[in-house]
């Protein structure tokens, strides 16, 4: 039987491109999936059998390097955190949250500033470009790649093009940053519907209706996904949280005591990292305030 990858899943359709080319064949998957509570998703390696009305059937999904949940991606290297410098301004704690989920699944990040060509004059301007450089300065501390874009402008586009080569990258953030844009300046034609912020709620209608994986005239192939505004650690376990902080990872063998939470222990070797302006204040400030939330939400449950 034939193999191929799935390269967009829509209405219960799989979209399945052949390894031996042609147009891609629209699969349903098989019962048994169902009844075993597994989905197939976008980027899964599959073996499809032909029907004879033209369609397929996806028969079985082959072992996965890397999965998400949110957004749902199979088989990624790459993330492209795409958060825009104003309008919305950049959150800091919504960017530390994708973090911690991209690093529990294993892909590398890349970080992504959007709208730079939006940052007003005057004082207001000044504040937004300040801010900008003191969280691309956290970032890049930390070992994270930051580029700086502008859709419209084509500033950062062919630097993103380089960086996105051999790469099967998913493109993620919050709604109304720019992602499409962004993507429709990697893509000649590709033309994905954008639209602007809500002046009355203050974020983006969310445009990406599904996700499909789009080649690039460069090489590679990214994923567009729908913005999100909430992500929950349902997946994760609370000593999960920590390891993915990259910094705290790395400081957590000084620690006193193994399995260290990094919240009341004694000899803390995080603690005094950010105590000593080792660390980011506002990384352990979110830390600790997706600890609570992981608490939270484990018992409702």
């Amino acid at each position: 039987m034939p193999e191929g990858t799935i390269r967009k899943a829509l209405s219960g359709y799989y979209y399945v491109l052949d390894d031996g080319g042609g147009e891609a064949v629209q699969c349903r998957a098989r019962g048994i999936f169902k009844k075993r509570g597994e989905s197939p998703l976008v980027g899964d390696r599959v073996v499809f059998v032909r029907t004879e009305n033209g369609e397929g059937t996806v028969n079985e999904i082959l072992p996965r390097h890397t999965e998400l949940i949110r957004p749902p991606v199979a088989n990624a290297d790459l993330a492209v955190l795409v958060f825009s410098v104003t309008h919305p301004e950049l959150n800091l704690l919504l960017i530390d949250k994708f973090l911690v989920h991209i690093e529990h699944a294993g892909l590398d990040a890349l970080l992504v500033w959007t709208k730079t060509d939006r940052i007003p004059s005057g004082p207001e301007g000044d504040e937004t470009r300040d801010n900008m450089e003191r969280a691309r300065s956290l970032y890049a501390s930390i070992g994270y790649e930051v580029l700086l874009t502008s859709a419209r402008l084509g500033q950062g586009v062919a630097q993103l093009q380089t960086r996105l080569a051999e790469h099967i990258a998913v493109f993620a953030g919050q709604s109304g940053v720019g992602k499409s844009s962004l993507l429709n300046a990697l893509v000649p034609g590709l033309t994905l519907q954008t639209n602007e912020i809500s002046e009355k709620i203050g974020r983006g209608k969310h445009t990406t209706r599904h996700v499909e994986l789009v080649p690039l005239p460069g090489g590679g192939i990214v994923a567009d996904t729908p913005g999100f505004s909430q992500l929950d650690f349902g997946e994760l376990g609370i000593a999960d949280i920590g390891s993915c902080f990259r910094e705290f990872r790395e400081l957590s063998s000084g620690c006193k005591f193994r399995g260290c939470t990094h919240i009341h222990e004694p000899h803390c070797a995080v603690r005094q990292a950010v105590e000593q302006g080792e660390a980011a204040q506002s990384r352990y400030d979110h830390y600790k305030e997706f600890m609570i939330e992981w608490k939270e939400k484990a018992r409702r449950y």
